[in-house]
């Protein structure tokens, strides 16, 4: 999901298409999010 982010957000940016660009951020920072939370309570995180 934080790669897709980046990509529409890169595309977005270039292209000058400005949903590309707010839904790349949007992506990047539920993909973070969901990266750095532990979900379940679980405090173990395999990298």
């Amino acid at each position: 999901m934080i790669a897709l982010g980046l990509i529409l957000l890169i595309i977005g940016l270039v292209a000058g298409i400005p949903v590309l660009t707010t839904i790349g951020v949007i992506l990047l920072v539920v993909g973070l999010i969901l990266n750095l939370v532990p979900i379940g309570g679980s405090t173990r995180r395999v990298w």
